[in-house]
């Protein structure tokens, strides 16, 4: 939400990275699917619309489901609603109709993915490992590293380079894709460390935060493996109990010293496990821990 045109007049006099185009089109969904589209990334179909009657001509094309979203300011499943028969469209024009909005095509995914990447003022790039990420109500519950599927590695890290040679990008990129009868379809961008990054921390050789400080600052990349099974599990509205997280082998605590208010992200733990299935089981047992919704 940082203003761009303050940034436009700071890149011109001194460095400024990641580059502020790339926050420029993030910040707007309809620049950041034409941007996709010109590099030959799937995106869902999508409409841009500015009235009433473009919502329901759009509705016509795309067809039902869909999901109209504000085209800036949205995140967290914020300034989104869906619209799954015709009686909804109106009242979701009411709910969301006062600024620019895009609708896009439903994805009936099969599961959602993330890859984050660091790329170097000097152009090195490094990959991590694609995670598979649970949402609900448009928030990120649980990212489980590394989702082990090749193609899909592959694909990602294609998609990726795409955007950060275009950017001519320097610091940590962050993309979102829905998986859909087995090819990934990009949701949408982050141009910063990530919240699906979060178990490079205790996860990965190199954490994601220490990879954006060693881009910007031209120095060599650090190894982006995992050191083990991982997962990060977020702490939304109301922090559990700490000694009994912590009481978990292998569990690490995030507390980011914020109020309590529901659907705010206010901290998270990471899980480094020696197998995919003592990470579940783990996760699962802290999930039986998090306060009700």
């Amino acid at each position: 939400n940082v203003p761009v045109g303050a940034l436009h007049e700071m890149a011109a006099t001194r460095p400024c990275f990641p580059p502020v185009d790339a926050l420029r089109v993030s910040q707007d969904r309809i620049l950041e699917k034409e941007m996709f589209g010109r590099l030959g990334i799937p995106t869902p179909p999508y409409r841009a619309v500015d009235s009433l009657a473009e919502l329901e001509a759009a509705v016509a094309a795309l067809g039902l489901p869909c999901v109209l979203k504000t085209r800036r300011l949205g995140y967290d499943g914020k300034g989104q609603r869906y619209i799954r028969k015709p009686a909804d469209i109106e009242p979701a024009w009411n709910a969301l109709g006062h600024v620019p909005l895009i609708l896009e095509g439903f994805v009936d995914f099969e599961r959602e993915v993330s890859i984050i990447g660091a790329r170097s003022t000097n152009g090195e790039v490094r990959a991590y490992p694609i995670v598979a990420n649970t949402h609900r109500d448009g928030i990120l519950r649980v990212t489980l590293a590394p989702h082990r599927h090749p193609v899909l590695q592959k694909a990602a890290e294609i998609h990726l380079k795409r955007v950060l040679r275009h950017f001519d990008y320097a610091g940590i990129l962050t993309i979102e894709f829905f998986v859909r009868k087995g090819k990934l379809v990009a949701n949408e961008m982050a141009p910063r460390v990530h919240n699906s990054g979060h178990w490079t921390i205790e996860g990965a050789t190199t954490s994601q935060f220490e990879n954006h400080v060693r881009a910007v600052l031209g120095l060599p990349l650090g190894d982006t493996s995992p050191v083990g099974q991982c997962a990060m599990v977020n702490f939304i509205g109301t922090m559990p109990d700490r000694d009994s997280i912590l009481a978990l082998p292998g569990v690490h605590w995030h507390d980011y010293g914020k109020e309590p208010r529901p659907g705010r992200k206010i901290g998270h733990c990471t899980v480094v496990a020696s197998s995919a299935v003592e990470r579940d089981r783990l996760v699962r047992k802290i999930m039986r821990k998090l306060p009700p919704r």
